[in-house]
Parts: structure tokens; sequence; C-alpha cells
């Protein structure tokens, strides 16, 4: 009869387990010294290793031949207990047998010593599954039992269970297996069973698995059901999966507005068959990581990803901002949720998300409106969006009044002799009227870029990634960074950058020690734009008659509290 692929590999020796070091190492140094405790608490995801350990623990407390705290898998009693037949060896389902009279049947027993073995040994699997009478009645148990019985809980819901059994047990926690780790073993396995594997599709697996040993060996058993080579894109076609790429190219989409490109990749999806929410559920882990690309400093600690996959990642991420990808994680959310319901039609719900992904005007959530600010920021800071020309003032009187004004005044600038006598050249009557009136100004063209404070009125807004600017100041330049500390930085409509000081000494020292061209360089990398030192004005509070719009006084007013 065939065996599973994860029974058939299960780890039969704590140097076996893979990724649980930190727990294998005291369980096999405990057994090697004799220093067992009566109760024991494994807790961690699915296919960690937790009923795996305790069978390993159990075998070790009694192997007639232990090997350096490990079974030695070949006296009577570690082939009984693996064989499943040992009687003092009892291993229980508690999701199955969660009342108090299963609990009773094990108190009962524990006054008996063991019949052919040297322990008793209790495992207890998903414990958090026990009725409230079942914990109260293995309470006493637990807490004192005859020196030759031991009790292992395992659970995958470690807050389910009272505070009262957690103290009377030794806790393990069991976690996540790493990636690379899942790759290595499931390259291993594959080697000795004969199946041709790329490295890059066991790392697929491994990512498939989330953490999971047993998720990872039957992922691969199902990728080769049918004896060919498995690559990435055997695992994506077995799995359901669209693959990275598609991911990719589907947040390019959003980037770009492709309405046709979104349509498509959906249709795709259904054409083949497969679920849109397992796609659905990829396309929230791409944004996962995106998120935290833009928000983390050092991002690579915290995503699963390659050299080039994460410099992929960087390009796909670029022309999204963290408010933008906040308000589209949360409209992912939603989504999910509600393909998730009885009846739902799914490929309409992903359909119209991502439209609505693509416009935020379609909004009017708080998220949204956040991601349309801060873009319309970004513009106006830049120069993006030019200020509106000021209208020329009309001159009073007809339009036959005015016309004749500009008349008059191109003959002044055309003969310079009728300059000297004005008399001769104006006519008497209606037009001597517009020739005394005073010349109507010209429309004032507003200066993108100003060299000094001015009496004119300017538009200021608070510099959103001012905080990082100084965090970064002070790791390139300490001396100077503590001036900058007391100047609060704007964006102008003409794409400067105005620092506002409370003197002068705060400015001279702030420009010393060669700081500007550092300044400069780190504010052209947190603005994707090249700031120059012209574009960085320093200023003194009350200089300049700058007025921030209703807005920036908000939000102002709401980062001070």
């Amino acid at each position: 009869m065939h065996q599973a692929l994860y029974r058939k590999w299960r780890p039969q020796r704590f140097e076996d387990v893979c990724g649980q070091e930190h727990v294998t190492s005291i369980l096999q140094y405990q057994t090697k010294t004799g220093g067992l405790s009566h109760a024991y608490l494994f807790c961690g995801s699915r296919g960690t290793g937790k009923t795996t350990c305790a069978k390993i623990l159990a075998k070790a407390v009694n192997c007639e031949n232990p090997q350096n705290g490990s079974p030695c898998l070949m006296c009577d009693a570690c082939r009984s207990i693996e064989a499943g037949s040992a009687t003092d060896v009892l291993e229980m389902d508690a999701a199955s047998n969660n009342g108090v009279d299963n609990i009773r049947d094990i108190r009962d027993e524990v006054v008996y010593p063991p019949n052919a073995l040297k322990k008793r040994v209790y495992i207890i699997d998903e414990v958090h599954m026990l009725s409230a009478s079942a914990f109260n009645a293995l309470l006493k148990t637990l807490e004192e039992p005859p020196e030759y019985v031991v009790f292992i809980l395992a659970t995958t819901e470690l807050q389910k269970l009272p505070a009262t059994i957690i103290s009377r047990c030794q806790r393990y926690d069991f976690r996540r297996i790493a990636t690379p780790v899942l790759a290595d073993r499931l390259c291993y396995i594959a080697a000795q069973e004969g199946i041709s594997l790329d490295r890059e599709a066991a790392v697929l697996l491994g990512r498939m698995a989330q953490g999971g040993m047993r998720d990872a060996i039957s992922l691969l058993e199902l990728c080769a059901g049918t004896g060919a080579h498995i690559s990435v894109q055997t695992v994506n076609e077995t799995a359901g999966s669209t693959g990275r790429d598609s991911m990719m190219e589907t947040v390019r989409a959003i980037a770009a507005r492709d309405y046709d490109k979104l349509f498509s990749m959906i249709d795709a999806v259904v054409q083949s068959s497969k679920d849109i929410a397992i796609f659905w559920q990829d396309l929230i882990g791409l944004y996962r990581e995106m998120l935290v690309l833009r928000t983390a400093k050092d991002a690579a600690a915290y995503l699963d990803l390659t050299d080039s996959e994460l410099a992929a990642m960087q390009e796909v991420a670029k022309p999204f901002k963290s408010s933008t990808l906040l308000y589209h994680c949360s409209l992912l959310e939603q989504a999910l949720l509600s393909m998730q319901r009885a009846n739902a039609i799914k490929r309409i719900v992903a359909e119209s998300t991502l439209v609505r992904m693509c416009d935020p005007e379609l909004q009017t959530s708080p998220e949204a409106l956040l991601a349309r600010i801060a873009a319309l920021e970004d513009k106006i800071a830049f120069g993006q969006v030019a200020p509106a020309a000021t209208p020329a003032p009309q001159a009073v009187g007809t339009d036959s009044i005015a016309a004749r004004e500009t008349t008059f005044q191109g003959a002044i600038h055309d003969s310079p002799a009728q300059t000297a006598s004005p008399a001769q050249s104006t006519p008497v009557g209606a037009d001597s009227i517009s020739a005394r009136e005073p010349a109507s100004p010209a429309p004032r063209i507003p200066k993108l870029k100003k060299t000094e404070p001015t009496g004119e009125k300017r538009t200021l807004r608070p510099l959103r990634v001012w905080a990082q600017v100084l965090d970064k100041m002070t790791k390139a330049n300490p001396l100077a960074a503590g001036f900058y500390y007391a100047a609060k930085a704007y964006s102008d409509e003409g794409g400067n950058v105005v620092l506002k000081f409370t003197s002068d000494f705060d400015i001279q020292m702030a420009q010393s020690y060669n700081a500007v061209p550092t300044l400069c360089s780190i504010l052209s990398g947190l603005l994707n734009a090249n700031v120059t030192q012209a574009q960085v004005k320093y200023e003194c509070e009350g200089q300049s008659g700058a007025q921030n719009s209703v807005i920036d006084e908000i939000l102002e007013s709401a980062q001070d509290n």
C-alpha cells in the first residue's frame, strides 16, 4: 500500500527535525541528562513538527540504548512505539475525545505503573479542543502526576488554553520553518525518491507551504503525480496559482490604469478554471511586500525574496505611495471577504475592485481621500501643477475706449516724435479720457522659483518626509543635524524646499560643516526628484508672508497633537 511522502519521511530522531533546533536541542539534553519534566506543551502552526517531536520524545524516554539523547530506533521499545503497539504510549486526539469522561479515564489509568516500558507517555493532540470540564478534570493530574508519567500536549491555538494548564507545563514554541530550509529538505526528498525538481520550484513550494513541512511535502507529492519534471510552471499549474510575474503585471496595469489589461487578467484566471480567491490572495501578498518596501528601512529582512525578485519588486512598487498602498490593501481585504460569502460572484467582485483601485475618485472613504491628497501635494510641490495666472484688470469705460487706449500706447512706442508733443497726437473728445487714465498694469506672471523671502503671498505645504530627512541627516552629518531639528520644512509651488529657522545663527550653523550637499542628496532620494542647492531656501520665521492652505493647517494641527 502506498504511504504518503510526509509520513514516509517523518523524522525519527531529534537531529532529523528541520528548523526547530531551539526546541530539539533542549529536549535532547534533557533526555540525555535525565532532567525530564512531567508535562510539556508544544504550540505552533500546523506542520511544524509538534506531534513528530512528541513521538520522538516518547521513544527517547523509553529507549533502552539512547544515542546522545535521541532514540536508537533499534530496541524493542522504539520499535513498538513506532509501530503503535506500545500500550504505555497513548496518543489521543482531543478534537474527537474532548469530553470529561475521556480525561477521567486518563486520571484513573495513571495510578498504574507502565506495563512494558520505563515511562507511561500521554500525547494529547489539539488539546485546545477539550471542554472546560475536561480541563478542570485534568488540572490535578497534570500538576502532580506519578514519577513514571509524562504528559505531552500539542496545540495550534495557544490562546484557547486556560492559564492554569499553561502554567503547569514546560512550553515550547514551534516556529514556522524558513523557506530555504523547506527547499533544501524538498530537494533532498526528491533526490531520494527519484523526482526531477528545480531549485526554483522547490523555493516556490516552500513559499506556498507558509512554513509548514507537511504541507510542503504534500505539495511536492501532488506535483510529482504525473512523473514529469517539476518546474515553476508545473507548480503554478498544479497548485492553481497564477505566478509572480502575472501578479506584477496586474500591479503595473493598476498603476497605468490599463483597464483592458486588468479585465484580460481576470478573464484568463476564469478561463483557466483557477479559483479567483487564490489569485486574490496572491495579489494581497504582493501588496504586503510592496508596503514593506515603501515603509521599512531594512525591507529585505522581512521579505522572503531573492536579490533579483527584490529588485523587480522595488521597480513595481515605485509608482505607489504608502497611503495609496494602504488604500488598496483595504479594498483587497474587503473584496476577499465578499468573495467568501455564499453565492458571491467572484468575477464581478474582483473586476469592480480593480476598477476602484485604478480611480480613487470613485471612492469617498478616508483612505481614498488621503491617497488623492498625497498625489496632489506631490504634483504641486514639484511644479507639475502650475498656479493659475492672475487675470488682467479691465479698464473703466467701454470696450472702444480700452481699444483706443491700446492703440494710443502703441503709437507712443512707435513714434519718438509724437512722444515729445502728446497734445498734437491726442484726439479731443472721448479719446482724451483714455489718454488721461493711467495705463492698466500687465498681468503678473507668478514666479516659480524664489531666491529670497518676499512680501508676496505663497502657499507652503509641510514637507511630509522631513522626519526621515532628519533621521538620515543625523547618520550622515551629526554635527549639522542638530541645527536642522530646530527648523520647519515646507515645499512651495515652485518645487523649492523652504526651511524656516528661529534665528540667523541657526541658519549659519546649518549651512556649515558642508551639510547642504548632503541635505540635497537625501531630499533627492526620498522625493524621487533632483533637488539642487538652489532649490533649498533658508529663512527665519516671520520673514515671509507665506500662507498655508486650510488642509495644511489641519494637518499641522494633527501632527502637533
